[in-house]
């Protein structure tokens, strides 16, 4: 329970998280940072063509400032069962990927992560709080705010105008 000296977080900034070791990731070194967030599944129909189009964003845009954060979720369909370990070596070995893979989270109920409790807290209308599947897909701004929320069937490629433009990339 937070105290009353603990202030809210404000932004994604504000958190710290595990990665894949189990080391604590202060969220505040992609400050300044167009960040893709994603809960991830290793066994999932999207896997495939979501791995390969965010390896693709991320490999044409990281050195212009997009970060892509990946958080293993087995919440859907037991569709990341894995440990850490096996996981990283799924998406390194079959898809080559470079981008961050973070500790295995919960993103939907009470046992939620709570940078997830505060990205579903955005005003997303017909998609609600709850994560709904695999790769749902969090777009924040250099201030790290969530200024968009994508459907676990929005393929990653589709968000690259939004990308671009948070980016200031023609």
């Amino acid at each position: 329970m937070a105290s009353l000296s603990e202030k809210a977080p404000q932004s994604v900034y504000d958190f710290t998280v595990k990665d894949a070791k189990g080391n604590d990731v202060d969220l505040s070194i992609y400050a300044g940072k167009v960040l893709l967030i994603v809960n991830v599944a290793s066994k999932c129909g999207f896997t495939n063509s979501n791995y390969t189009e965010l390896n693709e964003l991320y490999q044409k845009y990281k050195d212009q400032g997009l970060e892509i954060l990946g958080f293993p979720c087995n919440q859907f369909g037991q569709q990341e069962p894995g440990s850490n370990d096996e996981i990283v070596d799924f998406v390194c070995t079959r898809f080559k990927s470079e981008f961050p893979i973070f500790d295995k989270i919960e993103v939907n109920g009470e046992n939620s992560a709570p940078i997830y409790k505060f990205l579903k807290k955005g005003k997303w209308g017909l998609i609600g709080d709850n994560i709904q599947w695999n790769f749902a897909k969090f777009l924040v701004d250099k201030n790290g705010q969530a200024v968009d929320r994508y459907y676990p069937t929005t393929s990653p490629l589709t968000i690259e105008r939004d990308i671009k433009k948070l980016l200031g990339v023609s």
